[in-house]
């Protein structure tokens, strides 16, 4: 590769980074071939003007961390996508289930695909779930009580984690607001990273429901390893590399159209 100018170097950069999500300074380097310091200032004046994320040794498009948003702000995002996620979550509810739904603006989408067959119980930690549940004769409803997070109207704290103690269900449906590969999952409050942990052992088998936008992202409070949940629902969007390490680790993604 010829020696490029500045501004050639940075359009290399990003698009590099448009086609594989993340790259390092050493490939960056050999690539271009020019110093590690060099790309080190390239990287610099990038995320100057907002244009890429640096991390140790790399840089990536997006900032990985999440901020904590209003549960009617997130609803916005990918509406669509949602949908098809809860309609399929919904799809593996078998007739006279007990499940685990905790919080989430896919939880919502989920709720709102929920049709029992025979009779439905459902532990819900979102209030907004339950509204839309309680709607169906079918289906009984325990609610955790707690402290309500404002950002998210879902319950949080000990007298929630305590309550489910006396529980035992099929499934958890839970959402997440980052899915990284190295780190787990995670969502941007610790106490409900602490609910979900709870929420997980009163359950046989962990569902998460993530559209793709939730991955390479990462939230304050950690959830668990990524070998701790048995089944992920995305979207058509979710990257072919995400998508094949994840189902080389043994977990089982659904992507739903």
């Amino acid at each position: 590769m010829k020696t490029l100018s500045l501004s050639e170097r940075h359009n290399y950069i990003l698009e590099t980074l448009r086609q594989q999500g993340s790259v390092s300074v050493v490939d960056l380097a050999n690539q271009l071939k020019v110093s590690s310091v060099t790309i080190r200032k390239d990287l610099t004046l990038l995320e100057g003007k907002e244009m890429l994320y640096r991390t140790h040794g790399s840089a990536i498009l997006i900032n990985p961390y999440i901020n904590d948003r209003h549960v009617n702000e997130k609803e916005k995002a990918y509406p669509e996508e949602k949908r098809l996620i809860g309609r399929y979550a919904a799809s593996l509810i078998t007739a006279d289930d007990s499940i685990l739904i905790a919080s989430g603006t896919t939880m919502h989408a989920l709720a709102r695909e929920i049709m029992p067959q025979g009779h439905l119980t459902v532990i819900a930690a979102a209030i907004n779930v339950t509204n839309i549940l309680a709607r169906n004769k079918n289906i009984d409803i325990i609610q955790l009580g707690g402290f309500v997070r404002n950002s998210s109207v879902s319950v949080v704290g000990n007298y929630a984690e305590k309550m489910l103690e006396n529980f035992s269900c099929s499934k958890l449906f839970m959402g997440v607001d980052g899915i990284d590969l190295d780190y787990g999952l995670t969502t941007t409050n610790m106490m409900e990273a602490n609910l979900n942990q709870v929420m997980m052992q009163a359950a046989q088998k962990v569902v998460v429901l993530a559209d793709s936008s939730k991955f390479g992202r990462r939230g304050f409070g950690k959830i668990c390893d990524l070998d701790a949940i048995d089944h992920i629902i995305t979207d058509k969007h979710i990257s072919s590399k995400t998508l094949e390490e994840l189902r080389e680790r043994g977990i089982e993604v659904t992507v739903a159209e």
